[in-house]
């Protein structure tokens, strides 16, 4: 990932905090200070002459007592920081597998794809229970490119937010993208799993969540 290579060359705090903003539905700049052990002023005007760039925007989250405090999160124009895995290219030749052999060319060549990465996958998965495969599945998913992390329910269960799809504009043309990475996530996990969308600004965030 661009980013990620950045942060390696430059360690700038401003590529930590987008990859932290990236990771998440929006955060403080008190939660920011707090994660990246920088002071609070230092944040807040990184984050403010980020936003002035139009590469964050602002909106408020209700707290418990007192005033609602301001959010930060990153917008579309940080996009092409992030992997999107040849998008215009797969897309190009799906298509044209579709005029050549019809409907079911493309669904072909995406199938083998998907089988193809399930394997590459089972063969590092590691854990005995879905919730401790899911700790690895994260993992692999964020070396993807996906930025998938962990957050625990109520219930005192983990579930994986993906906050980045690199096969984005693929899956808009061909929407049995997302039904068989779904089926390759369950076939992983050994379980089922309910898929849910958060979208806000034009980004979204994909919430995978173990059933039974």
């Amino acid at each position: 990932m661009l980013l990620t290579v950045l942060k390696d060359i430059f360690h700038t705090p401003v590529i930590d905090l987008v990859l932290h903003l990236k990771r998440s539905a929006g955060m403080s700049v008190n939660e920011l200070s707090r994660e990246m052990g920088m002071s609070y002023m230092g944040v807040k005007q990184h984050c403010a002459e980020l936003a002035k760039k139009g590469y964050l925007e602002t909106t408020r989250r209700p707290k418990p007592m007192g005033r609602p405090e301001r959010i930060y999160r990153v917008t579309t124009r940080l996009d092409e920081l992030f992997p999107h895995a040849g998008e215009e290219l797969a897309v190009d030749l799906l298509k044209v597998a579709e005029r050549a052999f019809g409907e079911t060319g493309p669904q072909k060549l995406l199938y083998t794809y998907f089988q193809k990465r399930t394997e590459r996958y089972a063969a590092k998965m590691r854990g005995e229970t879905p919730q401790e495969r899911l700790v690895v599945l994260a993992k692999l998913r964020t070396s993807d490119g996906c930025l998938s992390t962990l957050a625990t329910g109520e219930d005192g269960q983990a579930y994986m937010i993906q906050f980045h799809c690199p096969m984005a504009k693929v899956a808009a043309a061909f929407p049995i993208v997302e039904t068989l990475e779904h089926d390759l996530l369950e076939k992983l996990l050994q379980c089922q799993l309910e898929r849910s969308v958060e979208e806000s600004s034009g980004l979204k965030r994909v919430i995978y969540r173990i059933q039974g």
